[in-house]
């Protein structure tokens, strides 16, 4: 399954911005469950953890612990190897989807946020953790972040 990308995302990419600099220091955020019909849906659900750099806290429209991208090659944009993406989980359950929020962390339903979402499982996913289980208390850390676009 491709990744799901809101409105707002979409027509900041067609019209004012790239796609790093639109998502540049974003968060992440995982979720149990399904993950909704599109982006432009509200979350449904509490996070189980959010990512940010290093663990770090993180202020929606303030660039500190935010995530960076790094440079795009190939048609491929992957996380900043320099970053350690990490969070320490604020509740347990099984991760089954994530939202990546653009620097405004802008929540709950809405055409307007630059944000994507995508499956969370150990393999073929979007994003493939070693688990999926999620403890409250405990750190996960993203190794690998990709985004590819294909050429057609």
């Amino acid at each position: 399954m491709a990744l799901r990308l809101s409105t707002g995302l979409r027509n900041k990419l067609l019209s004012t911005g790239s796609f790093k600099e639109t998502l540049a220091d974003g968060v992440i955020r995982i979720f149990p469950g399904v993950q909704p019909t599109t982006a432009d849906d509200a979350e449904g659900a509490t996070h189980l953890a959010q990512i940010t750099l290093g663990s770090g806290t993180f202020t929606a429209g303030q660039a500190a612990s935010g995530l960076e991208f790094g440079t795009a090659a190939g048609g491929i944009l992957s996380k900043n190897t320099g970053e350690v993406w990490s969070g320490v989980a604020a509740t347990s359950g099984t991760a089954g989807w994530f939202r990546f929020y653009a620097n405004d962390l802008a929540t709950g339903a809405s055409t307007d946020t630059a944000r994507f979402d995508g499956s969370i499982s150990t393999s073929g996913a979007q994003l493939n953790m070693s688990s999926t289980a999620i403890t409250a208390g405990a750190t996960t850390t993203i190794d690998s972040f990709t985004i590819t676009f294909p050429a057609s």
